[in-house]
């Protein structure tokens, strides 16, 4: 049974963390407004933007266009793509054979599109909607739907932040949060995901024999 599975980037497929942490670091500093960022401050986020992370570590409004570009910038000009978790290659290329498979990211296109081939992942992947995508996450789920040529009812969301099923919900999508990613599983319980994954090896099991 075909379905539309709707990956996030950051924290899913790719091990971000250690970016995510150094780059808002050097970015706040160059834009005068030195921090040490922190997993919580990840963890605090309602809306898992890189806008929302800025204002997260105190910068003001009129700076956060330049965090989010600082930030875009350092992550494109990183020598090698970042590490992606162990298992989840095996397990995209797998579920491609049977399904369509696209990205909805707050990161840029380049970024991904140089992830996913360097871990020979580039065939596996419909399409990918980046930050510059127009609309809301939710909007961007629906457009990504309608790529995958997919209803939102076998459409699937896999993230680890609140508002990645904030927003499937918002589409009529379902919703599948992964517990190794930038926020707590109970962070995520708050946002009622329909399953949970413990391993990228349960993305196999869940839809291998889901039925809706």
């Amino acid at each position: 049974m075909s379905r539309a599975l709707v990956f996030d980037f950051d924290g899913v497929l790719a091990d971000t963390l250690g970016d995510m942490l150094r780059f808002a670091k050097q970015v706040c500093a160059d834009l005068g407004y030195p921090c040490t960022p922190s997993p919580a401050d990840l963890e605090a986020l309602d809306r898992m933007s890189f806008a929302d992370y800025g204002r997260q570590l105190g910068l003001p409004q009129e700076r956060l266009d330049d965090f989010c570009r600082g930030s875009f910038a350092l992550f494109s000009s990183r020598q090698e793509p970042p590490p992606i978790f162990d298992g989840i290659g095996e397990v995209v290329a797998r579920l491609a054979a049977t399904h369509k498979i696209g990205i909805v990211t707050g990161n840029i296109d380049r970024v991904v599109r140089d992830f996913l081939q360097r871990h020979g992942l580039a065939g596996a992947i419909h399409a990918v909607l980046d930050v510059n995508a127009p609309g809301s996450r939710a909007d961007k789920i629906r457009q990504m739907t309608e790529v995958l040529g997919e209803p939102a009812s076998k459409t699937y969301v896999i993230g680890d932040a609140v508002s990645d099923f904030r927003a499937a919900r918002q589409a009529g999508a379902k919703s599948v949060a992964v517990t190794w990613g930038h926020q707590s599983r109970a962070k995520l319980a708050r946002a009622g995901p329909d399953h949970w994954v413990e391993t990228p090896a349960d993305l196999l099991a869940l839809f291998q024999g889901a039925s809706g």
